[in-house]
């Protein structure tokens, strides 16, 4: 069996699959993200400037946060330090970096937004781009993989020696599993879902599942800074359940007598 492939040829040019994936990726995510803030009549006047920035801050951060957990390695390759074609973001070292400006954008462009709103908007459309990110860009990337394995899943990919779990299959999977039950979540409460409900349940979840496939698939083959990714995941679920439990009180203060 061979590697999964990571770059195609068109005509006399190469390109490379991973981050094409990606930026197929990014824009669904976007279309779909205005398409929900135009929705729920939020302005999406400025969104394409905030979109934009936040995505090239949080590749910088992605970017940022794999090299430093691999310094050892790009401190003797120091060519590879931009060659981003052949993987290396970390997916918490980009929120680090996104998340603080994505919320001063917001507070700047849309003040009479609550943040739950903003974020109750924005969540769903980010967990669909993240999941058909894993499919179309991890999936495609030098080491790709997970832990060996021996079993009829197992996938070869470049970079790696052996049959590995495929790893950016089952978090595409799980992200698009995510995106569906938020979905429900909103159909089912229609009209009467609570602001925040949304974000804290994706928080808790994601935050979880990602810190879980870390330790379990992943580990200190990851690449990424493995600990810190668990702790980065568990950290973004409290925060989840903090959120949780904001809506449950407040839900309490107005229910009627």
């Amino acid at each position: 069996m061979e590697p999964v492939p990571t770059s195609f040829h068109l005509g006399p040019f190469t390109f490379h699959t991973y981050g094409f994936g990606l930026a197929i990726a990014f824009y669904v995510a976007y279309r779909y993200a205005e398409y929900r803030f135009a929705k729920r009549g939020l302005s999406v006047e400025k969104f394409g400037w905030f979109t934009l920035t936040v995505i090239v801050l949080g590749l910088l951060g992605a970017r940022i946060a794999h090299v430093a957990t691999n310094w050892a390695y790009y401190q003797s390759h120091p060519a590879d330090l931009v060659a981003v074609w052949q993987g290396g973001l970390s997916s918490f070292g980009g929120l680090a970096l996104a998340v603080p400006v994505g919320y001063l954008l917001a507070r700047r462009w849309w003040p009479d937004t609550p943040l739950l709103a903003f974020t109750d908007a924005l969540i769903p459309a980010l967990l669909l781009g993240w999941s058909l990110g894993r499919f179309l860009g991890p999936q495609f990337m030098v080491g790709g993989g997970g832990h060996l394995t021996h079993q009829w899943f197992g996938l070869r990919y470049a970079g790696q020696v052996g049959k590995r779990i495929p790893v950016p299959l089952l978090q595409g999977l799980e992200d698009g599993a995510l995106w569906l039950a938020l979905i429900y979540i909103e159909h089912r409460r229609q009209g009467r879902l609570p602001r925040g409900l949304v974000t804290g349940v994706g928080l808790v979840v994601w935050g979880i599942v990602r810190s879980t496939d870390e330790k379990l698939f992943l580990g200190q083959e990851s690449a990424s800074g493995s600990i810190g990714v668990q702790i980065a995941g568990i950290v973004l679920a409290l925060i989840g359940v903090m959120v949780l439990v904001g809506v449950a009180r407040q839900r309490r203060t107005h229910v009627p007598n």
